[in-house]
């Protein structure tokens, strides 16, 4: 007889832990350009490859090549930079007021600016938005005034959210953002089914969600990527991969076996996967995506690979799980610094034009956030109607709630 081994388990380990100098030379990383863009309605059984390669534009000397290049103008990358920046500003400033008490929680999108703000440039303002909680830049580049996002998370008097939604839960009907969900695997499947609506009705609006990478190991994933490639569902379902959960690394998702736009292969859609610090090419593939939905060419999943360069949240301390300095060791750099240096090289910004920019946009944070906070914060100020909280809940109110406000005296 043959003698029994024992099957060997296999535990996932990220690259490096704390006190460990990080490393990523192991990471297949494609020349920019050297993906071909195919044409829109290719059959996905002929789209293995780009699940497994890197859609890049911006070469590391900032200059624009390959066929994925979407030839923006350079008032549109101008404007996306600023918005980048905006995001930036804006979430060091709130993150800084949770700090001292002002709010009970927060998390910043610091290196993925680009996934939100370069998504919301491409898609039209038609479409609606199905975010998790890391995409603030998407309210930012659909015109949403920072004060009201702002009274949101401050949870004060002119909350659109009356204090129902924990901070950066934001909400906004009126910019076709849908309310983020804490459970976020549920937005692939509310997304699913909204674009199976659109269809539905006729219209060309699609729908378009974004999860992180380990929200990919839950069943809301399954459930949304089966029913969008059986219905040939007109959304885009992004994957953020930012290498890391709250505190596992993207190989407790299965990341180390695969891509995770492999999974999109899988179900029968296309599959792409693009460096999400590249301005440039996370707006052409978004673009090639929305197009393909438009046409009736259904889903299209992608991966962005891209870097959690900040904590999870604020109740979160990366210095337990990875190295303190992994963030700056990043190979493929940072979204806003590498917009700004090819607008350099092509004539069309300046060092002296961003540092106004950053002087002007902390400004208007500034002076936002002054007038939010006198609308009230955590620990001041006035508070939402008692009465609010049986309101906006059900279209007719049920006698159970009619009675219980009764007993109230609201």
């Amino acid at each position: 007889m043959t003698p029994n081994n024992g099957n060997k388990l296999n535990v996932p380990a990220p690259r490096k832990r704390p006190g460990e100098a990080p490393e990523f030379h192991n990471l297949d990383i494609p020349d920019a350009g050297a993906v071909a863009r195919p044409d829109v309605m290719m059959d996905p059984k002929e789209m293995f490859g780009y699940a497994n390669s890197l859609i890049r534009v911006l070469k590391m000397n900032n200059k624009a090549v390959g066929e994925w290049d979407p030839g923006l103008c350079a008032d549109d990358m101008r404007k996306g930079l600023y918005h980048m920046m905006t995001t930036r500003i804006y979430d060091d400033r709130m993150q800084n007021m949770q700090r001292v008490g002002k709010m009970s929680f927060y998390m910043k999108c610091r290196g993925e600016e680009a996934v939100s703000v370069a998504q919301a440039m491409a898609l039209d303002d038609k479409d609606m938005l199905f975010p998790s909680y890391r995409q603030q830049g998407l309210l930012i580049s659909r015109g949403r005034d920072l004060l009201d996002m702002m009274n949101h998370c401050l949870s004060n008097s002119k909350d659109n959210c009356k204090g129902r939604q924990l901070p950066i839960m934001y909400s906004w009907r009126e910019g076709n953002f849908f309310s983020i969900s804490g459970n976020l695997g549920t937005q692939f499947c509310q997304a699913v089914g909204w674009a199976v609506a659109s269809a539905y009705k006729g219209e060309d609006a699609l729908a378009a969600t974004w999860i992180g990478e380990g929200t990919t190991a839950t069943s809301d994933f399954h459930h949304g990527m089966t029913f969008a490639a059986v219905y040939n569902a007109p959304v885009i379902l992004n994957v953020v991969n930012n290498q890391w959960a709250i505190s596992s690394f993207q190989g407790i998702a299965g990341g180390e076996k695969s891509t995770f736009a492999a999974r999109g292969v899988g179900y029968g859609m296309p599959g792409l996967r693009v460096d999400g610090n590249d301005f440039l090419a996370v707006y052409a593939v978004t673009k090639w995506a929305a197009e393909r939905a438009r046409n009736g060419g259904g889903p299209t999943m992608i991966e962005h690979f891209t870097y959690r360069a900040d904590a999870h949240s604020t109740s979160d301390d990366p210095s337990k799980y990875r190295p303190e300095d992994e963030a700056e060791s990043w190979p493929l750099g940072d979204p806003i610094e590498r917009l700004k240096q090819h607008l350099i090289e092509i004539g069309e910004w300046s060092e002296e034009k961003h540092a106004a920019a950053i002087k002007e946009i902390t400004a208007l944070v500034t002076r936002k956030y002054k007038e939010a906070e006198s609308y009230g914060t955590l620990n001041s100020g006035e508070r939402p109607e008692v009465s609010s909280m049986f309101e906006d809940i059900f279209k007719e109110q049920p006698e159970h709630l009619r009675r219980q406000r009764q007993k109230l005296g609201v």
